[in-house]
């Protein structure tokens, strides 16, 4: 029997164990996907205790606790940090087979040296040995970023920032790990909601330009692209219901736009072909800024509305949406091809049904202008896991060029979650290794060790251009 998270974990063949020890393991970190907060690594935010590092604003952790039984109390509500704690350790002790078990222990060992299974019976002493290493100058935010071998970070950040967390650390010389913006126009986009004409008056005062119609709209979005620019934004994101298609003339968006500004109610159609114009519009803009785009789709969000009004968004009520839009998604990539150039693109899809999909969708599009141009994200959200990683790569290399893939990005609010790029880097060279000790491939470690330290962090590099 193995040992338990040992450092030979999740490493089956020895071919894999020196794919991992001697080319993956100590490749930099390259996080070009998250949600962490950048003002916490300007200001250099020390935790008081593992509660605050690990279950705020942890959504993964908090679902299960739910599927535990745990009263919400003890999750969101008004339980102190110790309490939350002691109930999440009663439940990860029994998270046999989630990924949440590892990463959680993959940061105790890494964070805090500790080897043990936490559980009920040891929360108290993990409880007083994390604490007393987070009080601890090296366990600040940005030394745990600088331990964690972080070269680069992209924070997730709507067109109205100020971005004035990103300008203080640029101008910090004492902190050398580059913080950049990431554009995600999400509330620019989302015509339907409720509070979108509120989000128009703010993004007019910030770009200088009163939105009374469509083009109004773009040129306040391309003004906000500028000021993201001069700032070292290269990269955008978005996150959509699915990868919609329904085009329109610019007289019927025109109409449909002034129909939402005077507070009208718009259909569903309509919806969809604003979203589509907006979409083409943008796309166009990072053609010619050579930006990179990520899609990311096929999440139905906030389905328990009690806890919506509650607690509100990204509290853990969201789940796979069942629509594959396949041809949704080529239309949409042509269209954008044919209109000026399509920018390098990343899809993202929560439905591990669209893993073939996207990996047929992604030959069309290649190009000469970038290796892999078109790219599949990593396994996402309620696919980040073992079984998840796995099929997504290997979906990959049999329709792809898995030794193209740009790779891992952590997608998190928690500054311990770097170990998630281990985690990753394990299963890959264990999936790569099982390849070669099948005789599927040769042993050439000089071929096998290049591509797995391409896709462990150079690809990365190199796709989004990063000056590091």
């Amino acid at each position: 029997m193995k040992a338990f998270m040992d450092q030979d974990f999740l490493l089956s063949t020895e071919t894999a164990k020196t794919l991992y020890h001697e080319y993956a393991e100590k490749m930099p970190v390259l996080d070009y996907h998250c949600h962490i907060n950048p003002r916490e690594i300007a200001e250099d935010r020390q935790f008081e205790n593992i509660t605050q590092v690990w279950l705020g604003g942890d959504h993964y952790k908090w679902r299960f606790m739910r599927s535990c039984g745990v009263d919400e109390y003890y999750i969101t509500g008004g339980a102190s940090d110790k309490e939350k704690f002691m109930k999440w350790a009663e439940c990860v002790g029994k998270a046999i087979g989630n990924p949440l078990y590892h990463w959680s222990h993959l940061e105790l060992q890494r964070y805090f040296g500790y080897h043990g299974a936490l559980s009920a019976k040891t929360a108290e002493e993990v409880w007083e040995l994390c604490n007393k290493k987070l009080a601890e100058p090296s366990m600040s935010v940005r030394n745990i970023i600088k331990q964690s071998n972080v070269t680069l970070i992209c924070t997730t950040d709507d067109p109205i920032d100020s971005l004035e967390w990103h300008k203080m650390i640029a101008e910090d010389a004492s902190f050398d790990v580059k913080v950049l913006p990431a554009w995600r126009p999400d509330k620019a986009m989302n015509i339907e909601k409720p509070e979108y004409i509120d989000y128009l008056n703010k993004l007019s005062a910030v770009s200088g330009v009163e939105i009374k119609n469509f083009e109004d709209l773009k040129k306040a979005l391309s003004n906000r692209m500028d000021f993201f620019a001069s700032m070292g934004c290269s990269v955008s994101d978005h996150a959509l219901e699915y990868v919609m298609y329904a085009p329109a003339d610019e007289v019927e968006i025109e109409s449909i736009f002034a129909k939402r500004l005077s507070g009208g109610t718009i259909t569903r159609d309509e919806e969809l072909k604003f979203k589509t114009a907006f979409m083409m519009f943008v796309g166009s803009e990072y053609t010619k800024r050579d930006w990179a785009m990520q899609l990311h789709y096929g999440c139905k969000r906030d389905n328990n509305t009690t806890m919506y009004n509650r607690l509100g968004p990204d509290t853990g009520y969201d789940c796979i949406n069942n629509y594959a839009p396949s041809m949704q998604m080529a239309d949409f990539l042509n269209a954008m091809n044919e209109a000026g150039g399509l920018p390098r693109t990343i899809l993202y899809s929560l439905n591990p049904n669209d893993n073939q999909a996207i990996g047929t969708i992604l030959g069309c599009f290649q190009d000469s202008t970038a290796v892999a141009k078109i790219q599949q994200g990593s396994a996402w959200w309620f696919n980040d896991h073992k079984t998840g990683m796995q099929d997504q790569m290997i979906s990959l290399a049999n329709l792809g060029n898995l030794s193209g893939f740009v790779g891992m990005l952590t997608d998190s609010r928690s500054f311990l979650s770097y170990t998630r790029h281990e985690y990753f880097r394990r299963i890959l060279c264990n999936l790569i290794g099982g390849w070669v000790e099948n005789g599927e491939f040769p042993q050439d470690f000089e071929i096998l060790g290049d591509i797995v330290k391409n896709i462990s962090y150079n690809n990365a590099v190199n796709y989004f251009k990063f000056d590091i």
